[in-house]
C-alpha cells in the first residue's frame, strides 16, 4: 500500500518524440512510439499502461517528430481520465513555449520546457520514462526505493548478458546498488557484483524528487557546453556525487505464471520488430498479453470479428499458430506463424507464412509471402512472391541481413 500511495504522489512524463530511424519506412509518417506492436496496440500503450496500472494518474507525453498519429491515438484511446479524480493526460508538443526559438534539443530540455505544466500539477515525485520500449512494470515499486534510499536520482535497469552490454550505457554498482560509474558502449563492461555473467543497463527511466528535478533542470539549460540530455549529461553527473541508485527491472518486472524471465524489448529495428511480434504467436510467448492483470491499455477500434471463409482443397481459410486481429477476414488463404492486425483481407490461394501484416492490408491472389513486415494500408498484388529471391526481394524491398523484408506502398507502386 505504501508503494501505490507514492505513486499516486508521482507525475509520469513520457518522452515519445524520438523518430526511430532504424525501423526505416515503418517511422516515415510516425513516430517510432506510434509504431502498431501486438495487434492492436502502439508502443507507447505499454509504458503508458504500466504507469496507469501501477496508480499514475497524473501523465504528460511529449511529442516531436512527426506526432499526428500519436497524438491521434492518445485522443481517442487515453481519453478516460477524469479531472475531478485528480487525474490528467496532458499531450505536450514542442511548440517553442518557453520563448526560446528551439525544439526539444534533447531529452532533458524537453522536460525543462515544460517545467510550469510539472509544477501546475505540484507532484512529489516526477517519473520519466522512455515512450518506445515494451515491457510491463510495477513503478510504484521504483518509486519506493527511490523513497527509501533518500537518492537524488533511481535509474531503472535491465539486466542484460555481459556480452551484449557493449551497446547500451552500463551502469557499475556496489553491493547496495549505489552506482559508481556509468559508462557509455564499454568495450568490458562492468558485472552486477554477484551476477559475474550479467551487466545492468540502463532503460532511460529515471525517478527524481520534483523540487530537486526542477532546480537541476535550470541549472542545465544554462549550461552552454551541455547537450540537455538525461543519459548524456544530468546522470553522468549525479552519479560523481554520489546519489544516484540503480534499479533492477527484475524487482519490480510484472509476470504472469507463463512467462519465464523478464520480458523487455527495444523493437528498433525491423527485424527486432519482426521477431517480437512474431514471437507472441509462440505456444507459450515470452510475453503474455492475455494478463488481465496487468492489462495493456489502447484504442480498440469497433470491428466485426475475424472471418476465415472457402473450404475447398487449395483454398481453405485457416491460420495455424497465428494471431487474427478484428476486421479481418481471410479468404481462401493460409496463415502459419502470422500476426494480422485490424482489417486485413487475404484473397484466395494465397500463402503466408512469418508475416507481420499491420492494419488494413489487402493480399491478392496467389501472392506468397514469407518473412515479411507489411506496412498499414498496402495492397500486395496478385502474384506477388516474396521471401525465395533474395536478390530480387532485395531490389524490390527493403531486406534485413537476416532475410526479413519490409514492404511498402511505394515500393509495391514501384514494381
Amino acid at each position: 500500500m505504501e508503494a501505490h500511495r507514492l505513486a499516486q504522489r508521482t507525475m509520469a512524463f513520457v518522452l515519445a518524440g524520438g523518430r526511430g530511424s532504424r525501423l526505416h519506412e515503418l517511422t516515415d509518417n510516425r513516430v517510432k512510439p506510434a509504431v502498431f506492436f501486438s495487434g492492436k496496440s502502439r508502443i507507447i500503450d505499454f509504458p503508458l499502461s504500466n504507469a496507469v496500472n501501477s496508480g499514475i494518474r497524473r501523465i504528460g507525453v511529449a511529442t516531436q517528430y512527426k506526432a499526428h498519429s500519436l497524438i491521434r491515438h492518445l485522443q481517442r484511446g487515453w481519453h478516460f481520465f477524469r479531472a475531478e479524480r485528480n487525474e490528467s493526460l496532458d499531450i505536450l508538443p514542442a511548440s517553442q513555449r518557453t520563448g526560446k526559438t528551439d525544439w526539444y534539443k534533447g531529452t532533458a530540455d524537453a522536460v525543462t520546457q515544460n517545467i510550469d505544466i510539472i509544477e501546475g500539477y505540484a507532484p512529489d515525485y516526477v517519473l520519466v520514462l522512455a515512450g518506445d520500449h515494451v515491457y510491463k512494470q510495477d513503478y510504484s515499486l521504483m518509486i519506493k526505493q527511490h523513497v527509501d534510499t533518500d537518492a537524488e536520482v533511481t535509474v531503472g535497469c535491465i539486466e542484460v548478458p555481459r556480452a551484449e552490454a557493449s551497446g547500451f550505457g552500463v551502469m557499475r554498482v556496489d553491493s547496495h546498488d549505489l552506482i559508481q560509474d556509468f559508462l557509455e558502449k564499454p568495450a568490458d563492461p562492468p558485472a552486477i557484483p554477484g551476477s559475474p555473467e550479467l551487466a545492468l543497463a540502463s532503460m532511460g527511466i529515471y525517478v527524481f524528487k520534483t523540487d530537486f528535478l526542477i532546480e537541476l533542470l535550470k541549472q542545465d539549460a544554462d549550461n552552454l557546453d551541455s547537450s540537455h540530455d538525461f543519459g548524456h549529461d544530468l546522470i553522468p553527473a549525479l552519479v560523481q556525487r554520489g546519489k544516484a541508485f540503480a534499479h533492477p527491472f527484475s524487482r519490480s518486472c510484472v509476470r504472469s505464471d507463463s512467462e519465464e524471465a523478464p520480458y523487455w524489448r527495444d523493437v528498433g529495428t525491423i527485424d527486432s520488430f519482426w521477431q517480437a511480434n512474431i514471437d507472441l504467436t509462440d505456444f507459450s510467448p515470452k510475453l503474455d498479453i492475455y494478463d488481465n492483470a496487468w492489462p495493456i491499455w489502447t484504442y480498440s477500434e469497433l470491428t466485426a470479428p475475424a472471418k476465415f471463409i472457402h473450404n475447398e482443397a487449395g483454398r481453405r481459410g485457416s491460420a495455424v499458430s497465428s494471431m487474427v486481429s478484428g476486421g479481418c477476414i481471410v479468404s481462401g488463404s493460409q496463415l502459419e506463424r502470422c500476426l494480422l492486425y485490424t482489417g486485413v483481407r487475404t484473397h484466395s490461394y494465397s500463402t503466408l507464412t512469418g508475416v507481420v501484416a499491420l492494419p488494413y492490408v489487402n493480399v491478392g491472389r496467389r501472392a506468397q509471402l514469407r518473412n515479411v513486415v507489411i506496412d498499414r494500408g498496402v495492397n500486395i498484388p496478385a502474384g506477388l512472391i516474396v521471401g525465395e529471391d533474395a536478390a530480387l526481394d532485395a531490389a524490390r524491398f527493403r531486406r534485413t541481413e537476416n532475410g526479413i523484408c519490409l514492404i511498402t506502398q511505394t515500393m509495391i507502386d514501384r514494381i
